[in-house]
């Protein structure tokens, strides 16, 4: 057990650092400086332009601008952002409790939502009611966010003004942004559930139990649902990657505080160290959420062991 948690700290580790060494020599190629970004009109004073680039350190060669970030890195500092002018650390802790209340509505909506719609098609397989639901689940997977976003602030937000339009962080402000962040998620775990469930159900200690004259319901909670929460628990845990992604699109639309609006705006300004703080955050995320998930395993199934 414990060489295989070595195993997969080293493996986030490594993940980190092949993160970070890809999102900087692409940021590296993408056209533009952030240097004549910065200042703008005086970008014509090419003695400025020298004497800034100096001091941000980006006349030194790449490598040396790399390990001197890694290096400021490991001692806790994210550098300083060029396009908001305070540390990195400053804005992460401003931004990331937003995305955080916006993850976990998101997250509990889509697997509440997910189940119910699962389950029930699962239990009423090949009927109406199954193709109805998994219907359902296609549409939503199928729907991009950002149409779904601007639907819904033009639904409940401008002509029923039930809702905040832009910018809230109230829970009143947060659902909205959630629910769009969520639908595509609820698509994609119904049709896992159903696929699971009906794995489930068709075990033989399943069909041992229904013959023992057990009645559905208890067949249901104690066997089947048992038995599905394994698989369904995998999806739950890369679920949090895809909702991490698309807040990138979801605060953009709403106008929302939080990290992906706040890479979306460090891209557009060529703000490189925020750039690599926040995707970095993500990665890392990601990463340990799945260690988590593979953690819980023998606990909901002691048969499961890490070796």
């Amino acid at each position: 057990m414990s060489s295989y948690i070595a195993h997969r700290l080293f493996a986030i580790v490594a993940l980190a650092f092949g993160i970070s060494l890809l999102v900087f020599l692409i940021l590296r190629l993408i056209p533009g400086d952030p240097v004549i970004s910065m200042l703008g009109m005086n970008a014509g004073d090419q003695a400025l332009v020298i004497r800034l680039r100096h001091q941000l350190g980006l006349d030194q060669p790449l490598y040396m601008q790399y390990v001197t970030w890694l290096t400021d890195l490991f001692r806790g500092d994210f550098g300083y952002s060029y396009g908001e002018d305070r540390p990195v650390a400053m804005l992460l802790a401003a931004n990331f409790p937003a995305t955080v209340q916006l993850m976990i509505l998101s997250l509990a909506l889509s697997t509440l939502f997910g189940l119910l719609l699962g389950i029930i098609a699962a239990v009423n397989r090949n009927r109406m009611l199954d193709t109805a639901t998994m219907s359902v689940a296609l549409a939503l997977m199928s729907i991009p966010s950002f149409w779904l976003g601007l639907l819904l602030i033009l639904t409940f937000a401008v002509t029923l003004p039930w809702f905040e339009v832009v910018g809230g962080t109230s829970l009143k402000g947060t659902i909205l942004p959630a629910l769009t962040l969520a639908l595509g998620a609820i698509g994609y775990n119904a049709r896992f559930v159903r696929s699971a469930v009906i794995g489930a159900m068709a075990q033989q200690h399943v069909i041992t139990a229904r013959a023992k004259g057990l009645s559905r319901l208890r067949v249901f909670m104690r066997h089947v649902l048992r038995n599905a929460l394994l698989p369904i628990l995998t999806i739950v845990g890369l679920q949090i990657g895809g909702l991490l992604s698309g807040t990138v699109i979801v605060e953009t639309v709403f106008s929302r505080p939080g990290i992906g609006r706040l890479l979306v705006q460090s891209i557009l300004a060529k703000d490189y160290p925020a750039v690599q703080a926040v995707i970095l955050i993500i990665a890392l995320a990601y990463a340990t959420t799945n260690f988590i998930v593979d953690m819980l395993y023998p606990v909901l199934d002691p048969r499961i062991g890490h070796r």
